[in-house]
């Protein structure tokens, strides 16, 4: 009898469960990147009100989609898209490295606060150690830090980067971030893969001198890998320090290492790995519990012939060490001639993968700008069917596990027609809240499960002072039961606010609280 993959069988399994069923807590994130101008600010748009308006466009789109936290590219190359006393304003937010917006505001300060009143986790993009995206045409400051320590940096192709070996430039970087989770309410501070750079066939890395200099007994790439662990470890500390809630995450290339390397590395054949040529151990990280969520870029289609998206897919989920992981959507894909990647069928087919392994929590896509043309219908298979309730944050307990104080609920009834509840919060918590959570459900369901069911799930409102609700109800609906929580910092949910219920007898509504 022929034996056919785990991943197959689970495939098979999961898209009918997946397409019916979604999870009441799923990280659901896309990329802006500002690198280039890729997915905001547009090119050649300065205005601060065109790029506010085009944010808040971007904005609602995802929410629509129901997407749940953006991350967003805000440290390009050793710039800032924020009044930085480090490092001189992006290129591609005004042309021209170092000019400030006219007239004056800070984005980042604005895209915290559109993000957050729509109840939306925001994740600070830094690239670690690019400093020039572009030797030749690049737009570069006179105060830009390559031009004030130019011993600090290396050139490669047609970049310059942070040597990874110079601890004056390690301890900039981390001030950097320092600065960014002390003044900004950031949510999280994210990487992505670009530690150590790709390699460029025929060219080495040119770090000879500084590894001379280190007089380090470790070979050379051991040297490498120490050099990008202990700066993770020092950001990992000082973001701890500055916030305890605000979480660190990585998004590496897809595979840590194949197993013809090592037993422990993937199913795979990737002529670079984050282990051997980026000089990235991310286990290494994660069992040390250095970062708290890590993003593979699982960017290649189901059934690939080296990288399939199903074997990464598995690996990943076995080796989270207790953290969580997001998958990373390769759905700018779709504009290739690629016939896999033309099936309506492949980004649904890799959700409906990734929610059978409960070590997996969730996906971002990569990039935003994919989504604006609706690939392959995506953005209507979001919305009407894969995310067509919303979605919690998931909580990550090892950083904190108290929940706030159930919210206090009035209720009255307006003409006999509008119920009316006043939320507010608890004035016991000691949790910040985030948002809290609306459930409108039948008044014969069982409370002790609804909570758990997406489809009861109404809406989120990012209130946290409090909010008042209103509902029209008519003639035919008998009965119905609201049930709200409130959500901490830290994606905690409180326990259930007093059931509301609401019946209909002899044409008058009342209300009864058990």
């Amino acid at each position: 009898m022929k034996q056919f993959p785990s991943w197959l069988i689970i495939l098979c399994i999961a898209l009918p469960l997946a397409a019916r069923s979604q999870p009441k807590y799923e990280f659901r994130g896309v990329w802006i990147a500002t690198v280039n101008n890729i997915d905001w600010p547009q090119a050649g748009v300065s205005d601060p009100e065109k790029q506010k308006a085009d944010f808040i466009r971007l904005l609602d789109l995802h929410r629509q989609n129901g997407m749940n936290a953006l991350i967003v590219q805000v440290r390009p190359a050793a710039d800032a898209f924020y009044p930085s006393p480090y490092e001189p304003w992006s290129q591609w937010l005004t042309g021209v490295q170092g000019r400030p917006p006219v007239p004056f505001y800070d984005p980042l300060q604005f895209m915290i606060e559109e993000t957050h009143k729509r109840g939306m986790e925001f994740h600070a993009w830094l690239n670690p150690y690019r400093a020039i995206h572009n030797t030749a045409s690049s737009s570069v400051a006179p105060n830009h830090i390559t031009r004030i320590h130019p011993e600090w940096f290396l050139t490669y192709g047609d970049k310059k980067y942070f040597d990874p070996g110079n601890k004056d430039a390690q301890r900039f970087v981390v001030n950097v971030v320092r600065d960014i989770v002390k003044r900004y309410d950031v949510d999280a501070i994210h990487m992505d893969d670009y530690f150590y750079p790709y390699r460029i066939p025929g060219k080495e890395f040119p770090d000879a001198v500084s590894y001379a200099k280190s007089g380090s007994s470790l070979s050379k790439d051991d040297w490498r890998r120490s050099n990008v662990d202990s700066i993770i470890l020092a950001i990992s500390k000082v973001i701890k320090e500055e916030k305890k809630l605000c979480r660190f995450g990585i998004s590496p290339f897809s595979v840590w290492r194949n197993k013809d390397k090592d037993p422990e590395g993937s199913d795979s054949r990737a002529g670079q790995t984050n282990y051997d040529d980026l000089y990235a151990d991310i286990l290494l990280w994660l069992k040390k519990g250095w970062i708290d969520y890590v993003t593979p870029q699982l960017y290649l289609e189901i059934g690939h012939d080296k990288i399939a998206y199903e074997k990464l897919l598995d690996w990943w989920s076995r080796h989270s060490y207790g953290r969580h992981i997001y998958i990373g959507h390769g759905i700018y894909r779709s504009s290739e001639n690629q016939p896999k990647w033309k099936n309506p069928a492949e980004l649904p087919n890799q959700i409906s993968l990734l929610r059978r392994y409960p070590n997996v929590q969730g996906s971002i896509y990569f990039s935003s700008k994919s989504f604006e043309r609706n690939p392959n219908g995506w953005n209507d298979s979001l919305r009407n069917n894969y995310y067509r309730y919303p979605a919690l944050l998931p909580p990550m307990r090892w950083i904190d596990n108290e929940k706030p104080w159930p919210p206090i609920v009035t209720r009255s009834i307006i003409n006999d027609s509008i119920i009316q509840l006043d939320v507010k919060p608890d004035p016991r918590n000691r949790v910040e809240i985030k948002y809290y959570v609306v459930y409108q459900y039948a008044a014969d369901s069982h409370s002790e499960t609804f909570g758990n069911i997406p489809k009861y799930l109404s809406r989120l409102v990012a209130q946290p002072e409090g909010f008042q609700l209103k509902e029209v109800l008519s003639s035919e609906h008998f009965s119905y039961r609201y049930v709200i929580t409130a959500v901490g910092r830290n994606n905690n949910e409180s326990e259930m606010s007093e059931i509301a219920i609401l019946v209909q007898p002899g044409g008058k509504w009342n209300f009864y609280t058990p």
